[in-house]
């Protein structure tokens, strides 16, 4: 039977799916610069079988890193956690090194691929003495918010993460774009290739718009006051 189209999430996929099919029409829910990715030629311009929603992580991790730096200014060292099999993930951590260079602050990056690695990780960004993460974007890190937030509690590490859920689960922050919405927004793309568009002819969308949430009982559990410009600036903090 043929699928009138596929709908997935993350980069990974949606490398495994281009090189599986060139006719089956293919929406990405969420991943992190397309482009870069070499999944589309162009944001206006797709071509191919492959169109959907990019996420700019790579962008916003340097704004990432100065959030951070809002709660400890004298913040010596910031670790990143990549996933190894993330083609794209690279590209955030040379953002991070550009940001922390500007900054004066040291970065080290960590890897994990399975939850097993994220407390291995948090525990090197530790004995590197790294005063925080910066979680990469990635479809595997989304859904361990729970393990994240549990291995920086024992490690005493602060967390700036792309997702919402991070900082719902005890992450000390999460700053990017709504992803959930991007998930609804991914509905619109099918309805309109079941009723004959081609995915070549539509655009990929980015972000307008980035969220920042706090949450309180992490900050106090790691000593730290939230600086009043934050307290303006934030969608939503946690008690």
């Amino acid at each position: 039977m043929k699928l009138p189209v596929i709908v997935t999430y993350g980069t990974a996929a949606a490398r495994v799916l281009q090189k599986a099919t060139t006719t089956t029409p293919i929406v990405v829910a969420a991943a992190v610069d397309l482009v870069g990715a070499g999944i589309v030629a162009s944001l206006a311009r797709p071509g191919g079988n492959i169109t959907g929603l990019s996420v700019i992580d790579t962008d916003i991790s340097a704004k990432q890193l100065e959030l951070l730096r809002a709660f400890s200014p004298k913040l010596p060292c910031v670790a990143v956690l990549l996933n190894p099999g993330n083609s794209a993930n690279p590209l955030v951590y040379k953002h991070v090194e550009a940001g922390a260079s500007v900054l004066g602050v040291e970065v080290v990056a960590v890897n994990a691929a399975t939850p097993e690695d994220i407390e291995v990780a948090f525990a090197e960004a530790a004995r590197k003495r790294a005063g925080a993460i910066i979680v990469a974007a990635d479809a595997f890190f989304s859904g361990q918010g729970m393990h994240i937030a549990a291995s920086a509690a024992r490690h005493r590490l602060a967390t700036i993460s792309l997702y919402r859920d991070h900082a719902l689960a005890g992450g000390l922050m999460s700053y990017g774009q709504n992803v959930a919405e991007f998930h609804r927004r991914a509905a619109t793309y099918v309805d309109k290739i079941l009723k004959g568009a081609k995915p070549e002819d539509l655009p990929v969308e980015q972000p307008t718009k980035f969220d920042l949430v706090i949450n309180g009982k992490a900050a106090a559990a790691l000593g730290l006051a939230i600086p009043p410009e934050l307290l303006v600036l934030a969608d939503a903090i946690i008690e």
